[in-house]
């Protein structure tokens, strides 16, 4: 639960390899405060976490990522009462990206700085730093760093059955659902979704059309993850999940809710991780919230890596 008191704030342990292969990540040094951490900001009103953690990268370094696993989450108290928290993921910068960057020394920021995961623990100003640094480093050892992202999503809100009299899959979002789907588009794309699959309900349907809308690229609807089909016992999300996993490219499946464990559920299933609460927990959703998996691009039999989940705020 969240404490009204505390601020909110995201950032990012950004990470490249070079021509050589030598893992390096990105230190900021702030030239107010006149120290070396990690590039990360405050929530902006609306915006959820990941959204932060993107903009804010990109805000103080120049470079645009997509988001990986997370890695942590610090607290501190910046004065008596006031707590501050912030939420961590790895993000790897490619080199495009890098390139470019059109960052020049700030007032805010005086300069970046490239360094091996050693010489970061030697230079970085802060304890809480170095625990989310702590967490990098075992993601790093365990060869798991390197992740894609599949999203269980629940539609939006949507009118009711009880105001309804057409068929159920006809059923269309409310104006707070429609807001919902709005929403979506950032957080979505600070993970890196390019493929969206969708229940062919129209509450579904409406609920991704705002990212597609974005993306320019065609949602990919199918009964097979419908609550038509599965209350009708003929629904397929083992299909639909395991060709997702096998390609190992962040997508997209939005479902309802008596749909998504069984999901969450084949997910741990295609990439042999065991079976616990936690799925139970990443599957009970709100509607328009959603669930990211992590799974390893580069070690597919390391299973899920981490699970995360979000919450909307409309």
């Amino acid at each position: 639960m969240k404490d009204d008191k505390a601020v909110y704030a995201a950032g990012a342990v950004v990470w490249r390899l070079t021509a050589k292969g030598k893992l390096r990540i990105l230190l900021i040094h702030r030239t107010k405060y006149r120290d070396v951490t990690l590039p990360k900001g405050k929530v902006d009103p609306g915006e959820m976490l990941a959204q932060t953690a993107v903009r804010e990268v990109a805000e103080e370094t120049g470079i645009r990522v997509h988001l990986g696993v997370p890695v942590g989450v610090s607290r501190y108290f910046m004065r008596p009462g006031r707590q501050k928290v912030v939420h961590y993921w790895a993000a790897e910068a490619t080199e495009k990206a890098i390139r470019q960057s059109t960052f020049v020394p700030n007032s805010e920021i005086a300069a970046l700085e490239w360094v091996s995961v050693k010489k970061a623990r030697k230079a970085l100003s802060y304890p809480v730093d170095l625990e989310i640094l702590d967490e990098f480093d075992r993601l790093l050892s365990d060869g798991v760093l390197r992740t894609f992202p599949i999203v269980a999503l629940r539609h939006a809100k949507a009118v009711p059955r009880s105001a309804w009299d057409g068929p159920d899959a006809g059923r269309p979002l409310t104006d707070r659902g429609l807001r919902q789907a709005e929403a979506l588009v950032g957080p979505l794309r600070a993970f890196g979704i390019r493929r969206i699959i969708t229940s062919d309900a129209v509450r579904c349907v409406q609920t991704v059309t705002p990212f597609a809308n974005a993306l320019g690229r065609e949602p990919v609807l199918t009964e097979r993850v419908s609550q038509d089909a599965w209350e009708e016992g003929v629904s397929d999300v083992r299909t639909v999940v395991g060709k997702r996993v096998r390609a190992r490219k962040p997508a997209v499946i939005c479902s309802h809710g008596p749909v998504l464990p069984d999901i969450l559920s084949e997910l741990a299933l295609a990439t042999g991780t065991m079976h616990g609460s936690y799925l139970g927990s990443a599957s009970s959703l709100e509607v328009g919230a959603f669930s990211v998996a992590h799974m390893s691009a580069t070690n597919p039999g390391s299973g899920i890596i981490s699970i995360e989940t979000h919450i909307p705020k409309i």
